[in-house]
């Protein structure tokens, strides 16, 4: 049995509830300061570490009586980094000291920034950092740490998409809770995407309840695409970049035209991502969004879901080297004027849809724009 104080993070209880796989109520759980250190957000980084700090109190929770598969659930959550458990003396809300275990990052590993607060994390990541940790620890004893770690910005994408997609209604929605039952659910694959399989059944237009159906579905977050205007010049830009679910399926054309697109990372509006997105793949900084509407991708098969966009800005430069190296991005543009671009669309020179609908969105709204 383990004693080990959490400083950071793991103080937001529904997270810690998901990584340790049983409710606080299961825990023997007790607020405590560890005494002369301090909680830092780390520079680039989403979660916070703790520095010594002469005279300060670091705030944390004491968890009593840690097993040997919660210590191997908590390494899986962190992902198989290092760290370095040291034996430390906490200080109890009644001012008695308790012998506890303290995770410090490894030497260097990462630069601090200022002072670290658990409400405002809470208030900005609490939510989707629980749901990510819900998908994350269902591989748990399946997959190994490291190989999961390189799964956790695309595991937070899809959480983030989560979210969005609880407030996505149109209309008055029919009773899901009773209209659909659930015998099986599971998270059978996780890398860049995920796939899940589920067998259920839903009520029918008749009123009955159908067959059970056995199905499943690609796990994708939500996304951005953003076709850019110059309604000055009358032009429209285009990037070009390798698919390899084109060249899958066997298709001579694997370089594909398309509008700008990306994901929405965790945090970010659809218009922060359309931005950052059209500065990163196309070097172009937008002045205005038009939104065009979004719809899911396909959604017979993935959870995608997709913010459409026009982008007014000028288009006045092209280039070969855009998207980041760091996403194994290799991009070009070109610009078109629309004549031409619209010719192109009507002779079936495009295989994106999204950018099928732009242009068909762009052609009913030119000449407002242009005004």
């Amino acid at each position: 049995m383990t004693d080990l104080f959490f400083y950071g993070t793991l103080r937001h209880i529904p997270l810690l509830e998901r990584v340790m796989g049983r409710t606080a109520s299961a825990l023997s759980l007790e607020t405590a300061v560890l005494r002369d250190h301090a909680v830092h957000a780390v520079q680039g980084q989403v979660f916070p570490m703790i520095l010594h700090d002469k005279g300060a109190g670091a705030k944390g929770i004491l968890a009593r009586g840690l097993t040997s598969e919660d210590l191997a659930r908590l390494a899986f959550y962190e992902g198989g980094f290092d760290y370095d458990l040291r034996p430390m003396t906490v200080v109890l809300t009644d001012g008695a000291e308790a012998p506890a275990q303290v995770f410090f990052p490894a030497p260097d590993a990462w630069v601090p920034g200022d002072l670290w607060s658990l409400q405002g994390w809470v208030e900005a990541l609490g939510e989707v950092t629980a749901l990510a940790a819900e998908e994350e620890m269902a591989y748990f004893g399946k997959v190994d740490a490291r190989a999961m770690s390189r799964s956790m910005p695309a595991i937070q994408t899809r959480a983030w998409a989560k979210l969005f997609a609880r407030q996505r209604k149109t209309s008055d929605p029919r009773d899901v809770a009773n209209d659909v039952i659930v015998h099986r659910h599971t998270r059978a694959y996780v890398d860049y995407f995920g796939m899940e399989e589920i067998e259920l059944q839903h009520r029918q237009h008749d009123g009955s309840m159908g067959a059970v159906l056995s199905r499943n579905a690609l796990l994708q977050g939500s996304a951005v695409v953003v076709l850019p205007y110059d309604p000055v010049r009358d032009t429209v830009l285009l990037v070009e970049q390798f698919r390899p679910p084109v060249y899958l399926i066997d298709d001579p054309e694997p370089w594909m035209w398309e509008p700008v697109a990306g994901m929405i990372d965790p945090g970010e509006t659809p218009e922060n991502a359309a931005h950052r997105e059209t500065l990163e793949e196309a070097h172009v900084k937008l002045k205005t969004l038009e939104y065009a509407g979004g719809a899911y991708s396909s959604s017979g098969s993935s959870t995608e879901y997709i913010y459409l966009y026009v982008g007014l800005g000028e288009l006045t430069e092209t280039t070969n080297v855009g998207g980041l190296d760091t996403e194994g991005e290799d991009i070009r543009t070109q610009i078109l004027p629309f004549p031409e671009f619209m010719q192109m669309v009507d002779g079936h020179v495009f295989k994106d849809l999204p950018l099928l609908s732009l242009a068909h969105w762009l052609a009913r709204h030119r000449d407002r724009l242009r005004a």
